[in-house]
């Protein structure tokens, strides 16, 4: 179902609920006020009856005749009876009336008075004490005035209600096509998307509504999607190039390694260049794996030293260091040592300085990488700089995404997959990274701790 016909339909049966009790209150309302209207009207026929009949020798002849001739019109011989004591009627013509029975009679007397309906007839009784013994008067209408103004009223409700639900149905599918319309052009505009460049966002309608929302929605998930799909196709890119490339040299190695005997010195040397080979395509798997969420870490965080991470740290990357005519430094100018304990994922946390530290090594050549920790406004800062080739500026807005490389990297070997790992797992400890660099000059990575609480 429609979200056009949805609304009418809603709409349609929340009217007609709304109008079926509405009418059915109006309906009993008013058939209750005319009952008592008609029962109203026969007590005071049924006084003015007693009047007429019992009071005759108590009123001057004069008064009882004009009487008579006030209400003759009102007073029919036919539908008044006047019972005595023992139960017969002594005046009026309704004689025998089947309806009226004893237990009416001696309720009359009980209550003083007593109505009902019966046979499509009003009834009314009252209890008449006279002179000449106490009375009971009973009096009847036809109710076929008051039947009929009932089957009017419910043939108005009814036709009223009719009415109102067509023109509702009616009003609802012309208000759902205006309202509705803007999800229409929605729908239209997502149609004529080009698939082929998802990346094109459908334009604003300007109104400040849910429909505005939606299509910002649209647009971020769009968004979303565009830098999936260009994530996948750089992966398959790099996956390409990196990955051909130790690969070609292993089997490139071992291709003319075994074209004749070698000494073996030769074999070590093969071996050596082979496992290293090995060990970055490893590294290279290991960072996706990580970075698509295929691998199980411990996702709870537990109090750690950073200064222990940023040793170990050292440890592993000195030698490395020493190799490229570079060395490490460690600054440490942290008084409260109470901001050196973090907590966090030591495994992530170690990943993500090693390969800023890493990056620092590779691009500072003969140059020092120093690290220091220091405290600004109860904060724990970690700056790792180095004096190499630095970042251009056009490519340090997006050094950070994933397979991205600068453009002055050379021969430096890389996958483009550290920092973006690294800057990840920062995210996820909220702690901040600003990255600063001049060409030639060098670059500073700060890592902005969150406050100690």
């Amino acid at each position: 179902m429609t979200l056009r016909n949805r609304f009418t339909l809603i709409s349609s049966l929340s009217f007609g609920i709304v109008s079926i009790i509405t009418s059915a209150v109006i309906f009993f309302a008013y058939y209750d006020s005319t009952k008592i209207f008609y029962f109203e009207k026969l007590r005071n026929t049924a006084l003015i009856s007693a009047i007429y009949y019992l009071e005759k020798d108590e009123l001057p002849k004069d008064r009882h005749a004009q009487i008579k001739k006030e209400y003759n019109h009102l007073i029919q011989n036919n539908r008044v009876a006047v019972y005595n004591q023992n139960n017969e009627v002594t005046f009026g013509h309704n004689v025998n009336d089947k309806n009226i029975k004893l237990s009416h009679l001696q309720a009359v007397r009980n209550n003083k008075g007593i109505q009902f309906m019966s046979d499509n007839q009003f009834y009314y009784g009252i209890f008449y004490p006279d002179n000449q013994g106490d009375f009971v008067v009973f009096v009847k209408s036809s109710n076929d005035s008051f039947q009929s103004q009932i089957l009017r009223l419910a043939i108005i409700m009814l036709s009223v209600l009719v009415i109102g639900l067509l023109a509702i149905y009616f009003l609802s599918r012309y208000l759902s096509k205006v309202v509705y319309k803007p999800i229409s052009n929605v729908v239209e505009r997502i149609n004529k998307v080009d698939y082929n460049n998802i990346s094109t966002a459908i334009t604003s309608t300007n109104t400040n509504d849910e429909i505005e929302d939606l299509i910002k929605s649209y647009n971020k998930l769009l968004g979303r999607i565009s830098e999936n799909v260009l994530l996948q196709q750089n992966f398959i890119n790099y996956v390409s190039h990196e990955f051909k490339t130790p690969l070609a040299a292993i089997s490139g190695n071992l291709e003319v390694f075994a074209q004749k005997d070698r000494t073996p010195e030769e074999y070590r040397e093969v071996a050596k260049e082979s496992l290293e080979n090995v060990y970055e395509i490893e590294n290279i798997l290991n960072n996706l794996l990580l970075m698509s969420g295929m691998t199980k870490l411990e996702s709870s965080h537990k109090p750690m030293r950073v200064d222990e991470l940023i040793w170990k740290i050292y440890e592993k990357l000195e030698p490395k260091a020493k190799e490229n005519n570079s060395s490490i430094k460690i600054q440490l100018q942290v008084t409260q040592p109470a901001l050196l304990e973090f907590p966090g994922n030591e495994t992530l946390l170690y990943l993500a300085l090693y390969n800023i530290v890493e990056n620092a090594i590779k691009y500072s050549y003969d140059k020092p990488v120093v690290l220091t920790l220091s405290e600004k406004e109860n904060q724990l800062h970690i700056e790792v700089r180095d004096e190499g080739r630095g970042i251009p500026s056009e490519d340090l807005a997006k050094i950070s995404e994933t397979f991205y490389r600068g453009k002055n990297v050379d021969t430096v070997k890389g996958s483009g997959i550290g920092l973006s790992l690294s800057k990840s797992i920062f995210d996820h400890h909220h702690i901040v990274m600003k990255i600063d660099s001049i060409v030639n000059v060098g670059t500073s990575v700060l890592l902005e701790f969150p406050v100690n609480s």
